[in-house]
């Protein structure tokens, strides 16, 4: 009897100690399966993914915005899904719309900034024309009322300078008369809002009798857009915005 007895704990002792086994290794193997890695979005598409080198495959522009997400092991990706991890463009359905693009209306900014150095005006239209999209589409109401008065403000005088911009392909003095504008608005942005770009300011004293002259540029070498390649270098760094 004592046997009978002593034979059952033992099966029993058994019997827990390999399910607990088997709990253990379906908990290591679980772990094992998902990790966690940082991907970016894009300021304007936050919809597309990738790495922190990598360019958003709607409008080109650097991946800045930091995304969580938590994906399968090597073993487990999807060849879209291993694009992906080494650096190509995802795109993901669950992403939240961008409402207040900051970094996206310094971006083209400087786009506009760098077709006038060239003498581009063209080009300036164009750029200028895309911002005027990205203020139609942004909105402030994630801000606190009187930052939503001073961003809305912003965006009422951007609009119009933006415009002038874009509606003169040809004009070029006119278009510099209103990126001149625009680039006080855009220094106020930054100022209030920030940037996530380092970016600088410069002057040139030889534009509009040494009051209008400043601008927002994101090199290290003073090129000047108010006179192209009349007086390319014609100006000075006055210092970063922050």
């Amino acid at each position: 009897m004592k046997k009978i007895m002593l034979l059952s704990l033992i099966t029993v002792f058994m019997t827990v100690s390999c399910d607990q086994k088997n709990k253990e290794a379906a908990a290591t193997s679980s772990g094992k399966t998902e990790k966690t890695t940082e991907l970016y979005s894009c300021p304007m598409h936050p919809e597309v993914t990738g790495a922190s080198d990598g360019e958003c495959s709607e409008c080109g522009m650097e991946l800045t915005e930091k995304v969580v997400q938590t994906i399968p092991t090597e073993k487990e990706l999807t060849p879209v899904e291993n694009r992906a991890k080494s650096g190509a463009v995802l795109k993901t359905e669950s992403a939240d719309k961008m409402t207040f693009p900051t970094d996206a209306i310094v971006s083209n900014y400087l786009k506009i900034k760098n077709a006038l150095t060239k003498d581009d005006s063209k080009g300036a239209a164009i750029a200028a024309k895309d911002l005027h999209t990205i203020l139609n589409s942004s909105s402030a109401t994630s801000l606190d009322t009187k930052l939503k008065n001073k961003y809305n403000a912003f965006v009422a005088d951007a609009k119009v300078n933006v415009k002038h911009i874009g509606d003169n392909a040809g004009k070029m003095e006119h278009q510099r008369t209103y990126f001149s504008l625009l680039s006080k608005d855009v220094f106020d942005l930054i100022k209030a809002f920030g940037t996530k770009q380092t970016v600088y300011q410069d002057y040139c004293p030889m534009y509009g009798a040494g009051k209008n002259g400043y601008w927002i540029s994101e090199t290290q070498d003073v090129i000047n857009p108010y006179f192209g390649a009349e007086m390319l270098n014609c100006g000075r760094r006055i210092g970063t915005v922050q």
